[in-house]
């Protein structure tokens, strides 16, 4: 389900302190990034992700990273990506 903008607005909101939790390297968006950003999302469900020069360029990147782990992308500032998923069960995030 698609975040609705009201949705995007609050998770904007909380995410705008946090610390980037994955960087991408030089090789992009790959497997071992992907395993990452997963196990983070499922960690803490809003994260930010840093995007470092690679041979994609950072909007193909983050909707890659969006896509290969079901999550939405909430923001793209820069090369910072913002991305959320919510957990099925004890959700932080059960208002939106």
């Amino acid at each position: 389900m698609p975040l609705t903008g009201k949705q995007r607005r609050a998770l904007r909101a909380k995410g705008h302190h946090m610390e980037p939790i994955v960087i991408t390297g030089q090789s992009g968006v790959t497997e071992g990034v992907l395993s990452a950003v997963t196990q983070a999302l499922q960690d803490h469900e809003l994260i930010k992700v840093k995007i470092n020069e690679g041979p994609e360029d950072r909007h193909e990147a983050a909707e890659k990273m969006a896509q290969g782990t079901g999550a939405e992308l909430v923001q793209l500032l820069g090369r910072t990506a913002l991305l959320f998923k919510k957990r099925e069960e004890d959700s932080e995030f059960e208002d939106l």
